[in-house]
């Protein structure tokens, strides 16, 4: 670790490299978390849109098979109130309304219990489809039956209901024992007397199949499903057919809970339209969800179904592409800031070359080595302006190095000949000195002559004779001599050594 930030140190181009790195490195997780981040938004927009679009259109399909189914039984309903009391024409309309329309598998007009005598408890006709494994056999023709299922039909609900509502109204998902347990939806009529009171039931079956090829061909994506609930969440159709019977959503997530989508249940059995987020098996799914609203047509009776259709459309299919696109962006910036670092590493290891120079330059100028010369910068940004400066620096160094080594020179050539003038001095000095003191020497006696012979002058003169005077006075002139003489040598002497 000390190496690696030791070289850190060291090495500009690295340090410069990984800076920019970093900063691209942020800007690049800033723009990517802000562009996946948008982009899911207009993904998720986009997906609602297309959810809704799928529903509607899903619920009109569905919508215009029940719509037919209504149209159909209005187009027979007068007419066939006119042959109550015929049972053999009561069972030809209904074969009749099976032909005529192929949307409807089966027909059944019931009687209230005694309607034709008082032996005869109990009268249906029914008419429907014969079968062919899941699907219709168009080639086979009509089964005819008097009763469905295995309860008697007053105990039914398609039976039962529009008897005690006097309304008509849509009821199933229905089983139908007698076709091979295929489950039906059927639209059921009260049947009115002349007094205006129910007395009979036509019910008009569809086959749920027929409704679940419209609602599983109803996919926004290839692992979205769509399905109808009814108002107390059974399933009126779903991809599992299992569900479809016997069953609600409430029952199904009982034993295991799951508070999101008993939430989107609660909410699509209210007739609430949105959309929630819910997790299964491991993955997050949204559900869409609407009213089953049925179209408004002159003459329709318009009792509410309380249906509510709903895609489920998993997170995957909606943002699949979008993380995908996230890990493929991720990948190339990765590799793009590796390629950067390389670049910049390079191209600043390259741009930063003169400055290397410099350095070594400067290490050999501070060992002592003036006159290394920097050489010419081939670039014109800074760094080649400073590498002419330091080029020019480096010149000028050298000169006042040389001009002070000439100087040293001259000063230590001067150095010597004062050495030796001083060495000259020092002789002449002591030569001085010898002859000082021996001209001292000499001068001492005949000064002290003419010391004497003054003293001898002064103190006795009147009482010397004049050739005692003379002979003094002789003697003090010879040694005045000889002592202007010894002046006369040293002066000699003196210019003597100045013209030296």
């Amino acid at each position: 670790m000390k190496r690696l930030y030791h070289y850190l140190a060291r090495t500009l181009s690295v340090r410069l490299s990984l800076i920019v790195a970093l900063s691209s490195a942020v800007l690049l997780a800033v723009t990517l978390v802000l562009v996946l981040y948008f982009s899911q938004q207009i993904i998720k927009e986009e997906a609602m849109e297309k959810a809704e679009n799928t529903l509607e259109g899903m619920v009109q399909q569905v919508d215009n098979i029940l719509l037919s189914v209504e149209q159909s039984s209005g187009n027979v309903y007068w007419n066939m109130l006119g042959v109550l009391h015929d049972r053999e024409e009561l069972s030809r309309y209904c074969e009749e309304m099976v032909r005529c329309n192929p949307n409807i598998t089966g027909c059944t007009i019931a009687m209230m219990p005694y309607y034709y005598n008082e032996r005869e408890r109990l009268f249906m006709c029914y008419v429907h489809r014969a079968m062919k494994g899941d699907k219709e056999d168009p080639t086979a023709p009509l089964v005819h039956a008097k009763r469905f299922a295995n309860r008697p039909y007053t105990e039914q609900a398609w039976y039962k209901v529009p008897m005690e509502t006097g309304r008509t109204t849509w009821v199933g998902p229905l089983k139908n024992d007698d076709t091979e347990g295929h489950a039906l939806l059927s639209f059921c009529l009260p049947i009115y007397s002349k007094e205006g009171k129910p007395v009979g039931v036509m019910a008009l079956d569809v086959l749920l199949e027929r409704l679940t090829r419209i609602v599983l061909d109803a996919k926004p994506s290839a692992n979205s499903y769509a399905t109808l609930l009814g108002k107390d969440g059974s399933y009126i159709v779903h991809p599992d057919s299992t569900k479809l019977l016997h069953q609600t959503v409430f029952a199904h997530y009982k034993e295991t809970p799951n508070e999101d989508i008993m939430a989107a249940a609660k909410a699509m059995v209210a007739g609430e339209k949105g959309h929630k987020m819910f997790r299964e098996n491991g993955a997050d799914n949204y559900v869409f969800y609407k009213p089953f609203k049925r179209k408004a047509v002159p003459g329709r009776a318009m009792e509410e179904t309380n249906w509510s259709a709903a895609i489920i459309y998993p997170e995957n299919d909606i943002l699949g592409k979008c993380k995908q696109l996230a890990y493929y962006m991720a990948g190339i910036g990765l590799v793009g800031l590796l390629l950067l670092v390389v670049v910049c590493q390079r191209f600043a290891h390259r741009q930063l070359l003169p400055l290397r120079t410099l350095t070594r330059t400067a290490e050999h100028i501070s060992q002592g080595h003036y006159y290394d010369l920097v050489p010419d910068s081939q670039q014109e940004d800074e760094v080649g302006r400073l590498q002419d400066h330091f080029q020019m620096m480096q010149q000028s160094l050298a000169r006042h190095i040389g001009e002070l080594e000439r100087l040293r020179a001259s000063l230590l050539g001067q150095r010597k000949e004062l050495k030796a003038a001083y060495k000259k001095a020092q002789a002449a000095d002591h030569m001085k000195t010898t002859f000082l003191h021996n001209m001292t020497n000499q001068m001492m006696e005949p000064s002290g002559i003419i010391e004497k012979d003054v003293s001898r002058l002064r103190g006795h003169w009147r009482e010397m004779s004049e050739e005692e005077t003379r002979s003094i006075t002789e003697e003090i002139q010879q040694q005045g001599t000889a002592i202007t003489e010894l002046l006369k040598d040293m002066l000699k002497d003196e210019e003597a050594e100045e013209s030296k």
